[in-house]
């Protein structure tokens, strides 16, 4: 038996992206918002002695749109508010030794503030209290009562009818029947059962209704505005001011951490003859290189993002409507030769501060619906625009069906399916036309 081997030798170009760990690290830093950037930075200045963090306090490299152009401008931007946060769970404490005296009473309201969710409500049965203190029924009631007259005004509630019960008898400008009607019909209320409700008190539809509006006022969750407030104020990190019908974008430094280079304390430790040390300390003044131009880059992709957008999309800061035209992250990409996905990161978590409100970078995109009629495209937010609008001004006695809506929509020119109104409704947070009956006088 005869074996042969046969060998070749070819030649193959094979293209792979080696992602380094430098390169990941890179694209985690552009994908961070500014809160998330400082925890990163403060987190490898713990690591690095040679890295030293302060802040900046001014606007920087800002662009004016149409011309491109980059500069520097002085501008203090809004003071940080404090967190002085203070818990539901410690502001109830805080009441419970203001206002009771020690007694085995109070001992049994400590308890069950234990189980006070974030919302403010009961989650522990009384019957079960009882059990685990040993405590009557009774004094577990008088406890519960005891907690419910601690503000804010429903807390202590076991169901949401209830919480809205302690709401309204603290209320004196409360309508006559709301506490009654909460109390013996709120299922009714609820599904809008109006007319059993109008018939049993003999009263009018548009008092019932007056007694809804009225519930709408209440809060659900009495305990959710001592929630943690962080991360609800936003730092903005671009900023766009109109000035004589010019557009300038600017990119907001203020707060954002710069990093100092530690020369003093790297040239005592060059100097030592430990060759361990020497490698140590060029090691981490490459890192601080690195990190340096990093933040710098991740500083100009979010400018030149920003500054295309507002190019594309200056009819929204220019009319009091605030109309989109369709854009996509991958015309963004083409126009500055990047790839969509960094676009998608630079957007994402990203605020626009403007005269009227700030905006995350990636509202401003939207994809567009084809206009039969006239051949174009408009903006799926334009659209949503159209239809709150159109529910915003009609008849509440004869709220407009998905289908009058489509109807309406269409003599504007936009012709969408009933099922996209439908779902752009929804999205909007507008209840169904049988939900939107008003009975007014």
């Amino acid at each position: 038996m005869k074996f042969e081997q046969h060998l070749s030798q070819q030649q193959k170009q094979v293209q792979k992206l080696a992602m380094t760990q430098q390169l990941q690290q890179s694209i985690q830093i552009l994908q961070y918002n500014s809160e998330e950037l400082f925890a990163y930075i403060e987190a490898k200045a713990l690591e690095n002695p040679l890295i030293d963090i302060q802040a900046e306090t001014n606007y920087s490299d800002f662009s004016s749109v149409g011309s491109r152009t980059y500069t520097n401008e002085e501008n203090n931007y809004l003071n940080q508010i404090p967190d002085n946060h203070t818990s539901l769970f410690e502001y109830l404490i805080d009441q419970i030794h203001l206002n009771y005296r020690d007694t085995y009473l109070r001992t049994l309201v400590l308890f069950l503030v234990e189980y006070i969710d974030l919302n403010g409500y009961l989650m522990i049965d009384l019957d079960e209290a009882s059990l685990k203190t040993g405590a009557t029924a009774i004094e577990m009631l008088d406890a519960l009562t005891l907690i419910q007259q601690l503000d804010p005004a429903g807390v202590g509630a076991r169901d949401l009818r209830e919480c809205l019960l302690l709401q309204v008898e603290r209320d004196d400008t409360a309508p006559e029947l709301a506490y009654i009607v909460i109390e013996e019909e709120f299922d009714h209320l609820a599904n809008r059962k109006w007319g059993l409700i109008a018939k049993k008190f003999d009263v009018a539809l548009s008092e019932i209704q007056t007694i809804f509006d009225y519930i709408q006022t209440l809060t659900p969750a009495p305990g959710s505005i001592f929630e943690s407030t962080s991360g609800l104020y936003i730092r903005p990190d671009l900023t766009v001011r109109i000035k004589e019908n010019q557009l300038t974008v600017l990119s907001n430094k203020t707060g954002t951490p710069t990093l100092q280079f530690q020369q003093a304390y790297f040239e005592r430790m060059e100097a030592t003859d430990d060759k361990e040390v020497q490698e140590y300390i060029k090691e981490k003044k490459n890192e601080f290189e690195w990190l340096s131009k990093t933040i710098v880059q991740r500083g100009d992709t979010i400018l030149r993002v920003g500054t295309e957008i507002v190019q594309r999309q200056q009819e929204f800061f220019f009319k009091e409507d605030r109309p989109l035209k369709p854009m996509t992250l991958k015309e963004i990409a083409e126009v500055l030769e990047i790839h969509e996905s960094t676009v998608s990161r630079t957007v994402n978590g990203k605020y626009l501060e403007t005269e009227f409100g700030v905006f995350e970078l990636r509202s401003f995109f939207s994809h567009g619906l084809s206009n039969d009629s006239t051949g174009e495209e408009t903006s799926t937010s334009s659209i949503k625009k159209q239809l709150q609008s159109l529910v915003d001004n009609e008849n509440k006695a004869k709220p407009l069906s998905d289908q009058k809506l489509v109807d309406l929509l269409k003599e504007q020119e936009i012709e969408i399916s009933r099922r996209t109104v439908t779902k752009y409704r929804e999205a909007l947070g507008i209840p169904a036309s049988s939900k939107r009956k008003r009975y007014d006088d």
